[in-house]
């Protein structure tokens, strides 16, 4: 991704600050840099920018489980933090940054410190190519004060005094990423993507797991059920409770932290409150995808026996069925219930599987 020019400042190295990213540290300390920038702020210490990042990696580790790198720090301080504070997956960044300024716990101070020995020096790497081997192997002050030597860095070290260390950062490069935020920001974007990726190879939808969802929108979905319900009794799968037009909320089967889609196929009707209390857990499959495949199988046959209920599963389909080949498949006229029921499986089933390998848990309503 080309970044824009600069007349000025050092674009080039610039450019190559994740070349070696082996862990995800660079990625999140520098993110950590440009929101606090984008603040209004040009001084900030270690650990505000600490903070930051177990605040940033929140979501991906807690609601879409996912792996940071083998042993990684950041996401032990994530898990850490999830244990001794009770806080929701769903969490905001405020409560959360709020919290962590006031934790002093010490397996949580101990990662912090942790997190602060190698990449707030070695983030500035590619703008210091003199530095070779033996000149990194020093103690943190001591690099510190190596570093500050050097000419045209992004940002120095004040007093070192710990996580209290504070780095100042140079006015150039303040009016720089301001100016190009939105570009920067997408380039960061796209190397944590590749990075998650690389992390998660069998996890969809990494692009959409980079923060917490915006509203999802399945009216039409919920419009299609609801005429369902009004045609045919329709039982809830988790309760086997006779559904009502008033009470109809959709439900991912596999969570949608996971799938991070809303496609047809995933989606069935529940209550509210099941749907509240399922929460992003996976349904037990003997005891629920037999159900379901019924449910599925009950709509499939209303869908093509009923004009008014095939004219609201075409307007779903425009935005909830993306894969025509699974749509050919699955919602072709004329399947058995166990011809369907067997497509659906062969669908929904690695889907789940995956889900259940990247430590979602198994869920049975109460």
């Amino acid at each position: 991704m080309q970044l824009p020019y600069s007349e000025k400042l050092d674009i080039a190295h610039f450019s190559r600050l994740f070349d070696n990213k082996s862990e995800c540290y660079k990625l999140f300390w520098f993110q950590a840099i440009v929101s606090r920038i984008m603040q209004g702020k040009n001084m900030f210490t270690y650990e505000e920018l600490i903070n930051e990042m177990i605040a940033d990696a929140w979501y991906m580790v807690t609601e879409y489980h996912l792996n940071l790198g083998p042993n990684d720090t950041l996401e032990k301080a994530v898990n850490r933090l999830a244990g001794i504070s009770a806080m929701k997956s769903s969490e905001k960044k405020e409560a959360l940054l709020e919290y962590l300024e006031n934790c002093r716990d010490r397996d949580v101070m101990r990662m912090k410190r942790t997190l602060i020995r190698n990449v707030p020096y070695r983030l500035q790497a590619p703008f210091m190519e003199s530095m070779r081997g033996d000149e990194w192997k020093r103690t943190e002050g001591e690099l510190a004060e190596r570093i500050n030597q050097e000419k045209r860095l992004m940002y120095y070290f004040q007093a070192f005094e710990g996580l209290q260390t504070r780095i100042e950062l140079q006015p150039d490069w303040i009016f720089y990423i301001r100016q190009n935020h939105e570009i920067i920001q997408g380039w960061i974007e796209l190397n944590m993507i590749t990075y998650l990726q690389r992390r998660n190879p069998s996890v969809p939808g990494i692009v959409d797991k980079l923060y917490p969802p915006k509203e999802r929108k399945l009216d039409k979905v919920k419009k299609y059920w609801k005429l369902i319900i009004h045609l045919h009794p329709i039982h809830e799968i988790y309760a086997d409770t006779e559904l009502s037009e008033k009470d109809v909320s959709i439900d991912h089967f596999v969570p949608w932290s996971y799938v991070a889609h809303d496609e047809f196929w995933n989606l069935h009707p529940t209550t509210k409150s099941i749907n509240s209390s399922k929460s992003n857990h996976l349904p037990d499959w003997e005891l629920y995808f037999p159900l379901l495949c019924k449910t599925e199988y009950a709509s499939y046959e209303m869908m093509w026996r009923f004009p008014r209920v095939q004219e609201e599963f075409e307007k779903c389909a425009k935005e909830h069925l993306n894969n025509m080949e699974i749509r050919g498949r699955l919602y072709r006229q004329g399947l058995s219930e166990k011809e369907f029921s067997e497509r659906l499986e062969e669908v929904i089933l690695p889907v789940y599987q995956s889900a259940r390998n990247a430590g979602f848990n198994s869920w049975v309503m109460r």
